[in-house]
């Protein structure tokens, strides 16, 4: 073999001048789509509503029992790169949408799958890039022209899209219950009319152990998930009451630096006692002053926000308290209860101080807590107590609700709404493969590869439903063919039907930003043709 034929195989090039890719990229691209398909498949038995649940040990021993894609994959230790990317895209989607997590996560895996036989056929990785990107943005298009727009005074739209949300969730019998509590939860912080979007930080979460789901209720006002403070004898509950919230400590002050006090006899003993209760009981009469009959107290790290002598104090007023207010919930009892936070003793007016009317410590459970309802110039606020018999059923009952708050936020977004159960993937695959065939060349043939993979969802949920998945996705696909764009897969009564005539219904932006992020997310990891470490 003549030397310059060897060094030109060497390099790559075949003898007529075709380039062939080298082998490190092909093994780098497959080792990535390996990986971040691992992932995908993870989490496929969790979806729809006859998906699995998973059950996650932290290393620290507790558990989490969950089928909310972003929550299994947040917990899981995934140490490949592009495994992460697959972690990453599910958050995503838990912020755009908040719904969807698992859906986005299993067609990104379904995409990269597509994308790898393409490869095998020689395609090359930025065609089969930019034909995905055309095709998400034709998606979402078709997906545009398919939903129905909805009005947010259409309670009935709102519940049965929440509902279907819970419905893949473990507390799916309760979303009776839980389903119309997110939407009025969601309509009272907004302005239904102006809102483009909901602040979910303005729906305070308090879980309560013990009972069951079918206690959580849904309170106007403000809850807190303690007991009253006060000494013996101090009220515990306070009629017309006048709320005052405090950021300073009702303790006597300390020195600055690690200072040392050396007291030589007990008559300068006694002097320092009787300063500290006259300092104290001087703040407790401002106090008073004002006309406060209930305190709030912000958490202090430096010292005691409140001692044992001011709570007598207090308690001899008739001022019932409530202390350890954590930082960041100052900001939602301000806007709840129309007050204002109160950083020293001068600025202890009457004008600072939120009006209630009643505030009340009452048994929930086995724990007690602090109820402010009748506020008289409310912030659009809302607190939600959800109860549980155990731990693990009453976090999940928290995420899916945040699931179904999500869902009403989307709608809030963007206004309209398509069928679910498969449906609009199913629309999308045949919808896309007949644009396909007004193509030519290779991107029709990547183009009609999208458009299979879409259907990986249909497939899926046929299959957690222990339905014939192949025989159940050819039919779905023929309805579609001949035009019944809102056929979907029934699980509960194992076939297709009119999905919207069983009310499951999702916001169009759940399905628009799953395909759009999951497309995103598969060329990003297409066009990685090396990985280099820095170690």
């Amino acid at each position: 073999m003549p030397e310059h034929a060897s060094s030109a195989s060497k390099s790559g090039f075949k003898g007529h001048g075709q380039y062939k890719d080298r082998e490190k990229p092909e093994y780098i691209r497959t080792s990535n789509i390996t990986a971040a398909k691992a992932v995908s498949d993870a989490i496929r038995t969790s979806l729809g509503p006859k998906g699995m649940d998973k059950m996650i040990q932290a290393p620290n021993g507790d558990v989490t029992i969950t089928n909310d894609g972003a929550t299994i994959l947040k917990q899981m230790q995934v140490l490949h790169p592009c495994a992460k990317m697959l972690v990453e895209l599910s958050k995503a989607q838990d912020v755009e949408a908040g719904d969807g997590t698992t859906s986005v996560t299993i067609i990104a895996g379904s995409l990269l799958d597509a994308a790898s036989k393409l490869l095998q056929k020689g395609i090359h990785p930025t065609t089969i890039s930019e034909a995905f990107k055309k095709a998400a943005a034709k998606s979402e298009e078709i997906l545009t022209e398919t939903a129905t727009p909805v009005d947010l005074a259409d309670r009935d739209s709102l519940v049965k899209s929440a509902s279907t949300s819970l419905n893949s969730k473990v507390v799916s019998q309760y979303s009776s219950l839980l389903a119309p509590m997110a939407v009025d939860a969601v309509m009272r912080v907004i302005d239904p009319a102006t809102a483009k979007n909901v602040d979910l930080h303005d729906i305070k979460m308090i879980k309560k152990l013990g009972g069951t789901i079918e206690d959580s209720e849904l309170i106007d006002g403000v809850v807190f998930d303690q007991k009253h403070a006060g000494a013996p004898g101090a009220p515990s509950k306070m009629e017309k009451a006048k709320i005052g919230l405090i950021q300073f400590c009702l303790s006597p002050p300390k020195t600055d630096m690690e200072n040392q006090v050396i007291v030589s006899d007990y008559t300068q003993m006694d002097r320092v006692l009787r300063e500290e209760r006259a300092y104290i009981l001087n703040l407790v009469k401002q106090i008073k002053k004002a006309g406060c009959n209930v305190l709030l107290i912000q958490k202090s790290i430096l010292r005691d926000a409140v001692n044992d002598l001011a709570l007598h104090f207090l308690a001899k007023m008739k001022i019932m308290v409530v202390k350890d207010i954590e930082r960041e919930e100052i900001e939602f009892v301000c806007k709840s209860l129309g007050c204002r936070p109160i950083a020293s003793i001068d600025h202890f007016q009457p004008d600072m101080l939120g009006q209630a009317e009643l505030v009340e410590e009452l048994q929930v459970g086995s724990g007690k807590v602090v109820k402010i309802t009748g506020v008289q110039n409310p912030g659009r606020t809302v607190s939600v107590v959800l109860r549980g018999s155990n731990k693990l059923v009453l976090e999940e009952a928290d995420r899916s609700v945040h699931d179904a708050l999500c869902v009403i936020r989307c709608l809030v977004k963007k206004r309209a709404l398509i069928a679910g159960g498969g449906a609009p993937e199913i629309e999308l695959s045949v919808r896309l493969s007949a644009y396909s065939r007004t193509l030519s060349g290779m991107e029709a043939y990547c183009i009609r590869a999208f458009a299979e993979a879409l259907e990986v969802i249909p497939y899926t949920l046929a299959e957690n439903a222990g339905l014939n998945p192949i025989a159940t996705v050819t039919e779905l696909r023929n309805h579609h063919a001949e035009g019944m764009k809102t056929a979907g897969i029934n699980v509960r009564k194992g076939c297709i039907t009119n999905i919207l005539e069983e009310n499951v219904i999702q916001p169009l932006l759940v399905s628009v930003s799953a395909v759009k992020l999951a497309a995103e997310t598969v060329t990003q990891i297409l066009k990685i043709d090396d990985i280099v470490n820095t170690r």
